[in-house]
């Protein structure tokens, strides 16, 4: 429970003494789970035996070898959401492997599932079981459409969350088909309001009579949380928005112009940058015209502003455009690769950049974790761990001996 520390590994960070058992798989529950364990708290991933989570198998691209196909390989996608944990390979399916989840329930302070809804109360590990024994017990469930409800027993998938929860239908160019975003943002996002949650309801916890509580989080409803000032649009003009391309609705210019050679985004977020961009470009005519004078105007008459700005653009280069904006001080950046965001010194001088050597794939890494503290850590302090890597290491921290190791094989509720 919280304040006995367990991981003598690493730097403190601030869930120090926090245990968590990770039951997910995939992403929103992993990426909810490395955020506490980035944070430091103690994470116990349990898997299938002989096969894990499932995005073990997503590869190519995969740590280890040039096909991700050797021994000892770790798949890209899984080691992006999986360090600062410990693998158990348990079967959940064999009452025996059940029993040996219920031991682990029952000194965790969190538990994070995310199988489909109502398959942890056909095992009896839903929160009501589980809670009789460990009433401190705070128990996140997750899942596409929530506990309740007329859609909860459906299938989700991110690709399906972004259609559904509107995001696809403001993301492209205008006139153009829908585009699913480039990472799946509603695992993303449920998964950090999963983590934001968990902490809530540890924080109430300890202020509170020390009791847990279940939390229930679903990527539609994380999706239509962060539809924000797009929902509010629409509430307020009765219209629903379109696709714009890297255009704003509210705010004019702010989105990204074709040059020469590529492509400048630039962001004049208040009047105070109009003036600047128009001496940048060299068009006071632009800046004498009472259609642009104030934001307002500006996006009242996109119309008429618009080619006046692709057309100053189209005629500068990438670089020049942006040593012309960055002189007169608008917000500005080109549109950067992977490999340009991080070699980038930025990220750099902000530790933004997990390298792990990983006993059976080699050298790793993948981006770290963008929460600093000025007193705790956020260390790296574990690898993505291999398939059951300390199955043995936690039983028998908690308190099976040879004996009852050898059992639990020859129930099948561990792998030999």
């Amino acid at each position: 429970m919280v304040g006995e520390a367990r991981d003598p590994e690493g730097d403190a960070g601030p869930l120090d003494g926090v245990t968590v058992l990770d039951a997910s798989r995939v992403l929103v529950g992993p990426f909810c789970t490395m955020q506490l364990g980035d944070l430091g708290a103690e994470v116990i991933k349990v898997e299938r035996p002989g096969e894990g989570d499932q995005t073990r198998t997503w590869r190519p691209p995969a740590f280890g070898e040039d096909e991700g196909d050797g021994e000892g390989a770790q798949s890209a996608y899984y080691a992006s959401v999986n360090r600062n944990k410990r693998s158990v390979e348990l079967n959940l399916a064999s009452e025996s492997g059940r029993e040996v989840f219920r031991d682990l329930a029952r000194e965790a302070d969190v538990l994070v599932e995310n199988f489909r809804v109502g398959k942890m109360a056909e095992w009896d590990l839903d929160y009501p079981d589980l809670a009789e024994e460990n009433p401190e017990l705070i128990y996140c469930g997750l899942s596409g459409y929530g506990e309740w409800g007329p859609d909860r027993d459906e299938p989700a998938y991110d690709i399906v969350m972004q259609a559904r929860g509107g995001f696809m239908s403001i993301t492209g160019v205008e006139g153009g088909a829908p585009v699913r975003i480039g990472v799946a943002l509603a695992d993303i996002g449920a998964g950090m309001y999963a983590t934001q949650a968990i902490l809530a309801a540890l924080l109430e916890r300890e202020l509170g009579d020390g009791t847990g509580q279940k939390i229930d989080v679903s990527l539609l409803d994380g999706q239509a949380a962060w539809t924000s000032y797009m929902a509010a649009n629409y509430f307020a003009s009765g219209e629903p928005p379109g696709r714009m391309g890297s255009k704003h609705p509210n705010i004019a210019p702010y989105q990204a112009f074709e040059t020469r050679d590529g492509y400048v985004v630039v962001a004049c977020a208040s009047d105070a940058f109009w003036p600047r961009l128009c001496e940048a470009l060299d068009r006071p005519d632009l800046l004498a015209d009472e259609r642009f004078e104030t934001n307002e105007q500006r996006v009242r008459n996109r119309d008429a502003l618009d080619p006046e700005l692709d057309a100053s653009f189209a005629e500068l280069a990438t670089a020049e455009a942006l040593d012309r904006l960055d002189e007169h001080g608008v917000p500005a950046s080109r549109v950067r690769d992977m490999a340009e965001v991080f070699d980038d010194p930025q990220l750099a001088a902000r530790d933004m950049v997990d390298e792990f050597d990983h006993p059976t794939a080699g050298p790793m890494r993948v981006p770290g974790s963008p929460m600093h503290f000025s007193r705790t850590s956020t260390t790296a302090r574990r690898h993505p761990p291999s398939l059951g890597e300390h199955t043995e290491a936690v039983l028998r921290e908690y308190g099976y001996g040879d004996g009852d190791l050898t059992e639990l094989k020859n129930m099948g509720a561990i792998p030999e």
